[in-house]
């Protein structure tokens, strides 16, 4: 099992605490990721968005691309994984943004391809926004152009979204064919879009039963497209982390207690613009990305046997989150992973 994390770039992960100490600042970012390369996690994820959907849309939050820029240039091994929505950018731009942060990361940089749910915050930031299918056919386009630019000296593309002539990119990125192209999606036209044009497969938090399944069925269409099997499967999940079980669930009962906040701005778009295979209540919303459904909730030794769980069923990412970050993301790396390890050793031997 691979670790990795989300950056936190809103100022924390709950909708129903205020203050998490945890400020949407660069040197906090920056703290967050040089002490995980130390604490031996693989990857971080930086969300994209241009409003803040966890503490409201008045909320500071850190932009995506820049931030990953600056933290490529002081970090030295961990994965940097960026989201990217197609109907906020332009694909040949955003081939060359993501081929120089690889060089400036000597190949650490790799993409969250996300077909985007906000629709209010497209109207602000001028983003386009379609129905569900057609934001998916522009990203297969999307996706065709990066790929191309990245891999040919000289690139043509003729497509309903996207059209471009004679178009060079150099210096190419360090990875090669190209950076990992994750992306998770959960309806029929995202999962089909997924298996055929990207490289590894991410999912909202679920049970092992659900991750199992939805891992079956993604090998499952991704041997139907001839391509190489996904890289990797990984899966978003909230841990929270204490020495008694009491403890833990005490903390969980706090920050799920709904309240009436701004911070649940973004609740209708994500569960009516999405097409969700499980539908979600507004206390699961009180954590991003279905963070809770996992269950690492409890001690260090319960936790570690539910990551060994996933793992055996076929997960080999965790995307996790934390609050505070700092904290409880040295907690994990201190107290879980060598449980995990040894735990594993164990099974083996």
């Amino acid at each position: 099992m691979k670790y990795g994390f989300w950056l936190p770039i809103f100022g924390g992960w709950l909708r129903n605490v205020e203050d998490e100490h945890m400020p949407a600042t660069f040197d906090y970012a920056k703290n967050v990721i040089q002490s995980a390369e130390q604490w031996g996690y693989s990857t971080t994820l930086i969300a994209e968005l241009y409003l803040n959907d966890i503490k409201g849309p008045e909320h500071d939050s850190l932009e995506a691309w820049s931030t990953a820029a600056a933290l490529a240039a002081v970090t030295e091994k961990i994965e940097i994984m960026t989201a990217i929505r197609p109907g906020f950018h332009n694909p040949a731009v955003a081939a060359k943004m993501a081929a120089n942060i690889d060089q400036i990361s000597n190949g650490r940089f790799t993409l969250n391809v996300v077909s985007a749910w906000w629709a209010e915050e497209a109207r602000q930031y001028a983003g386009i926004f379609t129905e569900h299918d057609e934001r998916y056919a522009r990203t297969e386009e999307f996706i065709d152009v990066l790929k191309g630019l990245w891999t040919e000296e000289t690139f043509q593309y003729s497509g309903q979204f996207y059209d471009l002539k004679n178009t060079k990119l150099a210096p190419k990125p360090v990875q090669r064919p190209n950076p990992i192209l994750y992306a998770g999606g959960e309806s029929e036209k995202g999962k089909q879009t997924i298996a055929e044009k990207c490289d590894a497969y991410v999912m909202h938090g679920g049970t092992v039963e659900e991750i199992q399944q939805k891992i079956a069925d993604m090998k499952a269409r991704r041997a139907q497209t001839g391509n190489e099997p996904f890289s990797s499967f990984g899966m978003a999940a909230y841990v929270i982390c204490r020495d008694t079980e009491e403890e833990a669930f005490a903390e969980l009962e706090k920050i799920t207690t709904v309240k009436d906040s701004s911070a649940y701005a973004g609740f209708k778009d994500f569960t009516t613009k999405s097409q969700l295979e499980q539908q979600i209540q507004l206390q699961d919303y009180s954590v991003s990305n279905r963070g809770l459904r996992p269950n690492l909730v409890g001690t260090p030794e319960q936790i570690s046997d539910r990551i060994l769980q996933y793992e055996e069923n076929g997960l080999d990412l965790l995307l996790l989150q934390f609050s505070p970050q700092l904290e409880e993301m040295e907690r994990f790396a201190k107290q879980v992973m060598p449980l995990v390890e040894q735990k594993r050793s164990l099974i083996k031997n």
